[in-house]
C-alpha cells in the first residue's frame, strides 16, 4: 500500500491509503481545507473524485472541521456521536470490519475525550497498517491485533518535560497527559517497542505538538527506547505539522 499524509497535528489531519494495483483510495479524517486535500492528492496523480471512502477517528475540529465542504459523494464512516444526526454516514464500531475494494478496515477503540473515538487497522492482501492517533493510552485488548504490522502511523504528541514547562494552562497540561489525552514520546516508543516485528518497514510519528515537541526529540526518544529492537531496515519518520509526506518522504 502507498501512504500519503496531507497533514498531521492539531492544525488539521488528513491521511490517504492507496492500493496502487486497483487504484482504491481511502481517506482518514477531514480537518484541513479541501483545496489542500486536492493539492496533496496531485502528488499521487489523484483527485477528490478518486476517493472511495472516508473514515473519521473522532469529532474534534482538527479531524472533522472541514467535513461540511466535501462534495458528498464519498461513503462516510464514523462512530456514533462523531457527526450530527443530519449528516449522512454509516455508523461503525470497534471490532466490525468494513470492506472497501481490496481493503479491510478494522476500527478499534481509542482513549480520548470524545464520543466513541476510533483508531484503525487497515489490511491490504498481506500488508497491515496500524493507524493510532489522539489517544492517551492503548486499550489492552487491541495490542495483539497491532503486533508486527508493516506500517505504523503512531501518535507521539509531546515531550512531557516540554509540556509541563510550556505556557499552557494547568488544566490543559493535565488533559493532554491523561489517559484521555495524547501519547507522549516515551509512551509511544514503549508501546511500539513491544509491537514492531520482522515485517515492520516504516514507522510514522504523528500528531507532534509544535510547542511541546520537536522532530529530533521525538526521533531520539524512540531510538533510545527501541535500542537494538529497531531493525536497520525500518524507516522512522517524525512528521512535521502542515506538511505533506508520501511513503515517508517529504513532498
Amino acid at each position: 500500500m502507498d501512504l500519503l499524509f496531507a497533514s498531521s497535528g492539531s492544525s488539521g489531519n488528513a491521511s490517504f491509503i492507496l492500493d496502487p494495483e486497483s487504484g482504491t483510495l481511502l481517506q482518514i479524517d477531514m480537518g484541513i481545507p479541501k483545496r489542500d486535500i486536492a493539492l496533496a492528492l496531485k502528488k499521487i496523480n489523484k483527485n477528490l473524485d478518486d476517493i472511495d471512502a472516508l473514515f473519521l477517528t473522532h469529532n474534534h475540529a482538527d479531524h472533522i472541521g472541514t467535513i461540511g465542504r466535501y462534495h458528498g459523494k464519498i461513503p462516510l464512516y464514523a462512530s456514533e456521536g462523531t457527526l450530527g444526526e443530519d449528516e449522512a454516514f454509516e455508523i461503525i464500531e470497534p471490532g466490525v470490519g468494513i470492506e472497501v475494494g481490496p481493503f479491510m478496515v478494522m476500527p478499534i477503540g481509542a482513549s480520548h475525550d470524545a464520543p466513541n473515538p476510533l483508531n484503525f487497522i487497515i489490511y491490504l492482501k498481506d500488508e497491515k497498517l496500524v493507524y493510532v492517533t489522539d489517544t492517551g493510552m492503548i486499550l489492552e485488548e487491541n495490542l495483539p491485533l497491532m503486533e508486527n504490522a508493516d506500517y505504523y502511523l503512531f501518535e507521539s504528541n509531546h515531550d512531557l518535560k516540554m509540556l509541563y514547562a510550556s505556557s499552557r494552562p494547568a488544566y490543559l497540561k493535565r488533559r493532554i497527559a491523561s489517559d484521555l489525552g495524547h501519547l507522549s514520546n516515551v509512551d509511544s516508543a514503549h508501546y511500539l517497542k513491544e509491537l514492531i516485528g520482522p515485517k515492520t518497514k516504516q514507522i510514522f510519528l504523528a500528531h507532534l505538538s509544535d510547542e511541546c515537541n520537536t522532530l529530533s526529540t521525538a526521533i531520539s526518544t524512540h531510538i533510545k527506547v527501541y535500542g537494538k529492537d529497531l531493525g536497520e531496515n525500518v524507516k522512522l519518520v517524525a512528521m512535521k505539522q502542515r506538511t505533506v509526506y508520501f511513503n515517508g518522504d517529504l513532498q
